[in-house]
Parts: C-alpha cells; sequence; structure tokens
C-alpha cells in the first residue's frame, strides 16, 4: 500500500480536451499511473495518479486550469470476487468513508486499486496486510 499524491483537474466536457491534456503531461516526461473521469454536462473532473507529481502541478500552473491535491491510497489487491467488498467491510467497521475509488485489473490476478478515505491516518492500519 502506497499513500498517493492524486490532482484533480476540471476540463471542460468538449472533444479533445482531454487528449490535450494527456498529450501536455507526456510532453513533460510525466507518466499516468491511473486516471479516473467523472463527467458532467459542461465539465469533467480528471483525476490523475502520476510520477512526477510535482511536476504536474507546475505544468498546470501555467495553464487556465483549475487543480487540486488529494492522497489516496494505492492498493495491490487479489483479483477476485468479493475483495473490494472486504476492503469496503474492514473501512466501515473502524469508521472511515470511502470517497471514492477507482481502479482496474492488472491481468496477473491483481488488481489496482485507488483509493479515497476519509481519513488516511485511520485506513492504513485497517487496510495493511491485505
Amino acid at each position: 500500500m502506497k499513500v498517493r499524491k492524486e490532482i484533480t483537474v476540471a476540463l471542460e466536457n468538449a472533444p479533445g480536451r482531454l487528449g490535450h491534456l494527456c498529450e501536455c503531461i507526456a510532453a513533460k516526461k510525466i507518466n499516468i499511473l491511473a486516471i479516473s473521469v467523472v463527467e458532467s454536462a459542461n465539465m469533467g473532473l480528471v483525476r490523475v495518479v502520476v510520477d512526477k507529481p510535482e511536476a504536474l502541478l507546475k505544468m498546470l500552473k501555467g495553464c487556465p486550469l483549475t487543480a487540486s491535491v488529494a492522497e489516496v491510497l494505492e492498493l495491490a489487491a487479489p483479483n477476485k470476487p468479493g475483495v473490494l467488498a472486504k476492503i469496503a467491510s474492514k473501512l466501515g467497521k473502524k469508521r472511515v468513508n470511502i470517497e471514492y475509488v477507482y481502479g482496474t485489473a492488472t491481468g496477473r490476478g491483481k488488481a489496482a486499486i485507488i483509493l479515497k478515505p476519509s481519513s488516511i491516518g485511520k485506513a492504513r492500519p485497517v487496510l495493511r496486510g491485505m
């Protein structure tokens, strides 16, 4: 389990905007480790975990984009039924809320999960060893 900085960028929900953002990130040799996009009618919220968060923040300061930073947990978990249920239940029993979660199967029997708990400090001991 790793604590990562996740950067959320508000983008206009229009063709090419996400592509442009990703091109800018790639041009700075910043690798996207995880990404999630949540859309609404006019705006999209792009959440990214990258290998160089400080470099991405510096790049975004030069753009007319709104960005924020949050700490999230990156978990490596088995890719099998019930794993996310177990994680959510353990956190819930300790009164830790999951604000949002996203992830993917890695193809090697593992899943990569990005999780935003209400408290990193309370969530880490609960999830240690999972």
